[in-house]
């Protein structure tokens, strides 16, 4: 099996070591080692099946909600492994925000839908002027001002995806995962989200799981491509600075992935 390995700049902003995932009797991602670089958008490509969200819900301890979900190994943050006994999984979403395939906003107003994070992290601060801030930051700011106090459900389905975007802001995270976030969404509303990413990247590390080649090309610095053993567990076959991955991958199974045949 390849080492999926590439040389960093900076410290990264998340090691995976030795990582193994588990559904019950299921080995769903196999010996996953992995230095995702700070401040830079990281894409997981790979075939349906791969482990590609899998992993990305490693990162922030999502599969902890997955009754047989069990992992060995490390993922660290800040040096710390956020699979310690002493780790708390509250504090880790925190820092690490999520987004996920679907827009999924709360029931609740525009503006709530942004303070509600904060707000039950204890924030004292001045929240219209945290709301605002989110909501620029997103790129959402103009199309809402006017009615915050109304439903996101009356949202268009891509300002949907970029009030979830803005209230993952709004806790002050350091990571931003995000789960195939435009795949549910029309080629306009998915340019405006890959327009955002990249205005969010000098300021957040993000991670991005996503189908489409083209838009990991398009979007992401470095790219990670997945497959499967022969068990049908996903690993990490080739890790690397996106135009070279794509241009001139080292693993014959990543050429043939992305030339198309296979996968």
């Amino acid at each position: 099996m390849a080492t999926a390995t590439t040389t960093l700049s900076a410290p990264p902003a998340l090691s995976v070591r030795g990582l193994n995932l588990y559904y019950g009797n299921f080995q769903a991602l196999t010996d996953v080692n992995l230095d995702i670089p700070p401040r830079r958008i990281t894409a997981f490509i790979g075939p349906s099946g791969c482990g590609k969200s899998s992993l990305l819900r490693c990162l922030n301890r999502m599969n902890d909600l997955i009754r047989s979900a069990r992992v060995e190994g490390e993922v660290l943050f800040h040096g710390d492994n956020v699979y310690s006994s002493t780790a708390a999984p509250t504090e880790i979403r925190f820092r690490i925000g999520m987004v996920f395939q679907k827009p999924n906003p709360f029931p609740k107003s525009i503006y709530e839908n942004v303070a509600f994070g904060p707000r039950i992290a204890g924030f004292r601060g001045d929240m219209d002027a945290l709301v605002e801030r989110c909501l620029r930051q997103a790129a959402l700011w103009d199309e809402v001002r006017g009615r915050l106090k109304h439903s996101a459900y009356q949202l268009s389905g891509g300002q949907q995806q970029r009030l979830c975007i803005a209230r993952a802001l709004a806790l002050d995270p350091e990571v931003i995962l995000m789960d195939e976030p435009c795949s549910s969404l029309d080629p306009i509303a998915t340019l405006a989200i890959e327009n955002l990413m990249r205005e969010l990247a000098p300021n957040y590390t993000i991670v991005l799981v996503t189908h489409n080649m083209q838009q990991a090309a398009r979007v992401s610095d470095y790219t990670a491509f997945l497959t499967v053993n022969e068990r049908r567990s996903g690993y990490v076959v080739e890790f690397g600075e996106t135009g070279e991955v794509f241009s001139t991958p080292r693993e014959r199974a990543t050429e043939d992935y992305i030339t198309g045949r296979f996968g």
